[in-house]
């Protein structure tokens, strides 16, 4: 079984080593691992979730996961999407508001208590038949899902904080975050600027444009774990940022004269 999205509830299954494609988290999403196990890289190293692990993960954040089978299990997870569009319709036709702005962990690990276990159990047999989820069960799951996440009032303003990220301090945020292979859109939204602030206030800060310094900053880092670390080449260059290794190879020989594959030597 392949990935697959049906309405807002996306299955997914790896039977080998994957790493997500798109570090851009655009809307929280409760994710059940019921196979295999999920790495997850944070500012504390690599951290592993396994079968039965439950999360929350918050919009609007970079994330770098690889999806990993375990034995002869498969990678498979449950996700429920919970987008801004259907946050705000269930916020004013229920009435709930955020009471502050949530200031938690933005991936949060759940209990599975007897009510969510009954809950998740109910979503399995849509996991082997995804076409029996119509419409409308699909909206009914996403309320049960946002009520039982509800029960805990930190969530709650996690969930229907609408609020767009404010402006925050550039130089540190892209020294942070330059291996995330996002388009600079992205990076104008998450550090809470328009396309065109972004790109002026970058400018200021790095007396050059955002793509040279993020091209720079990725080869750099590659010449660092090929030579000193002695990386290979075919697992450093999707870790500092690029899309396909011959973009890669090609940038490499420009900036340095000299074909990654052959640095070692």
């Amino acid at each position: 079984m392949e990935d697959r999205l049906q309405y807002n509830i996306l299955y997914a299954c790896a039977t080998e080593p994957k790493r997500g494609h798109e570090p851009f988290i655009h809307d929280h999403s409760l994710s059940y691992i019921t196979s295999g196990e999920i790495e997850v890289c944070t500012e504390n190293g690599i951290v592993a979730y396994g079968k039965g692990s439950l999360g929350l993960i918050r919009r609007n954040q970079l994330l770098k996961m690889v999806k990993k089978p375990v034995g002869s299990e498969p990678f498979m997870s449950i996700n429920i999407i919970l987008t801004q569009e259907f946050l705000k319709k269930y916020s004013l036709e229920h009435s709930v508001r955020s009471t502050g702005i949530y200031t938690g962990e933005p991936n949060v690990v759940l209990p599975v208590d007897p009510f969510m276990k009954g809950y998740l159990e109910s979503l399995m047999p849509y996991f082997e038949d995804p076409k029996q989820l119509s419409e409308t069960l699909a909206l009914v799951k996403t309320i049960e899902a946002i009520e039982l996440l509800m029960r805990n009032t930190a969530l709650t303003n996690l969930l229907f904080d609408f609020s767009e990220p404010f402006k925050i301090d550039l130089d540190a945020y892209m020294n942070r975050y330059f291996t995330y292979n996002v388009p600079i859109n992205q990076f104008a939204q998450l550090t809470g600027r328009s396309i065109s602030t972004f790109k002026r206030d970058f400018s200021k800060a790095f007396n050059t444009s955002p793509e040279k310094w993020l091209l720079k900053k990725r080869l750099d880092l590659a010449f660092h774990l090929l030579k000193q670390r002695q990386r290979r080449p075919s697992d450093v260059y999707l870790e500092v940022g690029f899309e396909n290794f011959s973009h890669f190879s090609a940038s490499f020989k420009k900036e340095f004269g000299i074909n990654p594959t052959n640095l070692k030597n």
